[in-house]
């Protein structure tokens, strides 16, 4: 008769349909759970009295923070124009949570325009949310002189480069102005030489045929008076 106890492929402890699913432990996540809630209460309470105070909440500061600083890199607010972008059905209404605009993921926030999105980057909750305070380090007296030496080192790298930058242009301008010069002179001798030979052409067509040639454009005023009834502004008497 066969033993009913049969083992694994493998001679290891026989197998279930479900010993393939993760096991979890109860207890940890008991902890986990029953820590969580105490801190929502706590939060709750803390919001509660600020509430009664007259004054906005604030989350409590954990050690790891570090002073408020300036901006290093540039905020493109002109990253989204021209884009088609898929919100819930639910994110137009209010700023908590993801919707169409600007949203800030620190403090899960969507703002319709990029003033209040801008403003928002400086308020309290927002420092707070991305581990900084709301003070600013206190520089010490080496600080300020190893800044005004910067400045001062700055300052005179900029007027070195003012007056390159000066000494540049102004030399730019000088080669472009005789450049301009220099075509008004070609164009001026080219239309000398045009007329000189036109002079030439005339003088040369007069001494071959006499005065009773007519050149184009030299009796048109004559003409012109002719056609109008005036044969000259003279005297009749002798």
């Amino acid at each position: 008769m066969s033993d009913s106890k049969k083992g694994g492929a493998y001679g290891g402890a026989p197998s279930g349909d479900t010993d393939f699913r993760k096991t979890w432990d109860l207890d940890e996540y008991a902890a986990k759970a029953k820590e969580r809630e105490a801190k929502e209460k706590e939060e709750a309470k803390a919001r509660y009295e600020a509430k009664l105070a007259g004054k906005k909440y604030y989350k409590p500061l954990t050690g790891d923070e570090t002073y408020t600083s300036a901006r290093r890199n540039v905020i493109d607010l002109t990253q989204q124009v021209g884009k088609t972008q898929l919100v819930p059905a639910g994110a137009g209404v209010g700023k908590r949570g993801r919707g169409a605009g600007f949203y800030c993921e620190a403090c899960d926030l969507t703002f319709k325009d990029n003033k209040q999105f801008v403003e928002h980057l400086n308020t309290p909750q927002h420092l707070l949310n991305t581990g900084q305070t709301t003070e600013v380090k206190r520089a010490t007296a080496e600080e300020v002189h190893q800044r005004i030496e910067y400045f001062i080192r700055r300052r005179e790298e900029l007027e070195k480069e003012k007056q390159t930058s000066l000494h540049e242009r102004l030399q730019l301008r000088e080669e472009e102005a005789e450049k301009e010069a220099e075509e008004r002179r070609k164009k001026r001798k080219e239309e000398n030489e045009r007329k000189k030979a036109k002079r030439e052409e005339e003088s040369k067509v007069k001494m071959e045929y006499g005065d009773d040639v007519r050149i184009e454009g030299e009796h048109d005023e004559d003409d012109m008076m002719a056609q109008m009834g005036f044969t000259g502004f003279g005297t009749s008497k002798k």
